[in-house]
């Protein structure tokens, strides 16, 4: 029985041992390289060709016209007031007198830029804001559950390539700017699961570079996603009790008096700013719009927080409702602002992948119920964003105060997308809570007429006596 017992015992095994740092981060290289090789060839090919073409094209076109990159060269001077323990709010860069504008946390991640020269700087952020530009797209990809996982690196390859022609992405990487990288860490963060721990943090890091991502934080409380909402805003001030311990007068400065001050920024009126106070400040004809902006800056807030929310919470019916919530959210952002430049409009790319499935969802519907709406809007929207509308009215100098009625529909071309892009969620959210119930594929409609009798008739043989019972005639 004891040798029994012992036989049935079961043999020990030696533990398994911990996975090493480099086979964690192992799918993370592995994974893009899967991906392209299991792509289409074919596609493959002439995406590649495609953006290859086109980002020479973007090359030549940038070394005949020139750019110094003035936003990249104050980053680094931010860096360098970190350094060298300056005064960071008070520094003035470039010939035009550049001031720091972002938290001083910010200039704490600028500091690696002081390593190396603005030539090698110009060169890096340029290829890190086109790989930036790639992954964007592929995060929009993503949240929009479309194209086909097969085919997402042809659409990468594409986005890279000719998304550079976009004018938020040209005029970003002309500036050198941090949009890209921004809009990166949001999409990043809203793919994360719900379960996830540490959803927030992408939010909480870009609200600290940037205070205008911090709407994202009250878009995840409005859908009730509390511990993610928690989560950014603890980020957020992690972020801001770092830069306190680190820069305590730059700290103090910033978030008592030069967060307040818009005039370090740059000017209300110009057509730089596609903002809701820039088109009011155009229309009114002066630097700065009284209290009278506050109310549609209010509304379009309180609107456009609310058709977001709706949108998640109709996920159940709507496909593709955390994308259409983000794409809300990022748009009033952005309109609500009291300055957005034109390089903050990079949320493009995602609202354009975004159209793009729509159309594509579009195409596979019945075609009883097939409405060709979506292809339309996007190729509008497309034609918007690479048209450069803004810059083609008078924008030099006071005459941004003097522009004719038909000069102000180009020059606040981005408001008027923005608008008509939560006009067109609301609706969608309407429509959607509307059709609950209703057949895929509408019924055939009976002609208008005077119905015909179920019984025929009776003719004067047919008359009986009275009580007498005949079966009705049905036709």
């Amino acid at each position: 029985m004891r040798v029994v017992q012992e036989d049935e015992r079961t043999v020990p095994t030696a533990p398994r041992p911990a996975p090493s740092p480099a086979g964690r981060w192992r799918p993370w290289v592995t994974a893009p390289v899967r991906a392209v090789r299991e792509a289409p060839r074919k596609p493959m090919w002439i995406a590649g060709a495609l953006a290859a073409v086109s980002l020479f094209g973007y090359a030549l076109a940038r070394h005949l016209i020139g750019t110094g990159m003035v936003d990249m060269i104050v980053y680094r001077a931010e860096g360098d007031a970190v350094v060298h323990h300056l005064d960071l709010y008070g520094l003035r860069v470039t010939a035009a007198n550049l001031p720091a504008t972002y938290p001083p946390f910010a200039a704490l991640l600028f500091v690696p830029t002081t390593w190396f020269s603005v030539s090698f700087l110009r060169v890096a952020v340029t290829g890190g804001n086109v790989a930036l530009l790639a992954l964007a797209a592929l995060f929009s990809f993503r949240l929009t559950d479309w194209p086909r996982r097969e085919l997402r690196p042809v659409g990468v390859v594409l986005a890279a390539g000719l998304g550079v022609w976009l004018e938020p992405v040209y005029t970003d990487l002309r500036y050198g700017q941090i949009n890209l990288l921004l809009l990166c860490l949001v999409l990043w963060d809203l793919n994360v699961s719900r379960e996830r721990g540490w959803k927030g943090v992408g939010i909480g890091i870009a609200a600290g570079m940037k205070l205008t991502p911090g709407l994202f934080a009250v878009y995840l409380l409005v859908t009730g996603r509390i511990r993610a909402a928690v989560t950014a805003g603890a980020t957020f001030l992690a972020t801001f009790a770092v830069s306190a311990l680190v820069l305590p007068d730059a700290s103090k400065g910033f978030w008592t008096k030069y967060l307040y001050d818009s005039s370090r920024v740059g000017r209300t009126d110009i057509v730089d700013n596609q903002s809701l106070r820039g088109i009011v400040a155009r229309f009114e004809q002066v630097h700065v719009p009284g209290p009278e902006a506050a109310l549609p800056v209010a509304v379009i807030a309180v609107a456009g927080l609310a058709v977001a929310a709706l949108l998640w919470r109709d996920n159940h019916r709507l496909p593709r409702a955390e994308a259409w919530g983000a794409c809300c959210t990022a748009v009033t952002a952005l309109l609500v602002s009291p300055i957005s430049w034109t390089h903050h409009w990079v949320w493009c790319v995602p609202l354009l992948v975004l159209l793009a499935a729509e159309a594509d969802h579009e195409r596979t519907r019945p075609a009883a119920v097939r409405r060709r709406r979506w292809r339309p809007i996007f190729v509008l929207t497309l034609l918007g964003f690479c048209s450069f509308g803004m810059w083609l009215v008078p924008h030099v100098g006071i005459v941004n105060l003097r522009l004719s009625l038909v000069q102000q529909l180009p020059a606040g071309l981005y408001v008027w997308i923005g608008l008509c892009f939560l006009t067109v969620a609301a609706m969608r959210v309407r429509g959607r809570r509307s059709a609950v119930g209703r057949p895929v594929v509408p019924q055939p409609r009976t002609a208008s007429r005077t119905p015909r009798p179920l019984v025929a008739p009776r003719t004067s043989a047919e008359q009986s006596l009275p009580g007498e019972r005949h079966t009705p005639v049905v036709r």
